[in-house]
């Protein structure tokens, strides 16, 4: 049986990730998202579109990429979850104006649109203005600002962090 061991601590406090008001920039949301990849299959019947093949989605300051990648629709068409595969999955967005890009690679990353929430899977690293945190798993709650790093005791790796000392701006 595969043993996790678990870190929970506020991304805010560690590393400046985003506040729960402010978890992608808000014109990100307006735009459109734009896709390239080398095959893409579309099922209406059950709403998930997957692509495959070098695949590159953007939508703002988002950026995705994998080897496979599978959107998920909602009833009302609306895409509801992202899953990309690849070696590695890729996923890249500028919480805010005021803060540095946010940056996740995984062997597979799970992103459910609705709930804010990226799974990170196999080799998960997540790196922002030159804080890294990697394990064999990280789930980042984006409205929360909250991340969960889970250490795999079977391959030895274990949760890693390096954080960078904050200048002090006169305050």
């Amino acid at each position: 049986m595969l043993q996790l061991k678990t870190v929970k601590f506020f991304a805010a406090a560690l590393i400046g990730f985003t506040s729960a008001s402010s978890c992608a920039l808000e014109s990100d949301r307006d735009q459109p998202i734009y896709v390239a990849a080398d095959r893409a299959s579309i099922d209406d019947n059950t709403g998930i579109t997957v692509y495959t093949g070098s695949v590159d989605i953007t939508q703002g300051s988002m950026i995705l990429r994998g080897d496979r990648v599978e959107l998920r629709r909602d009833a009302e068409g609306n895409v509801d979850q992202i899953i990309s595969d690849g070696t590695p999955a890729y996923f890249e967005q500028q919480p805010s104006e005021e803060q540095a890009v946010t940056v996740a690679t995984g062997d597979k990353l799970d992103y459910g649109v609705g709930t804010q929430l990226l799974k990170i899977l196999g080799d998960a690293k997540v790196t922002q203005a030159g804080d890294e945190f990697t394990g064999a798993r990280i789930n980042y709650d984006m409205e929360k600002a909250l991340v969960d790093a889970f250490s795999d005791s079977k391959s030895d790796k274990r949760v890693r962090m390096v954080i960078q000392p904050r200048s002090d701006s006169g305050s």
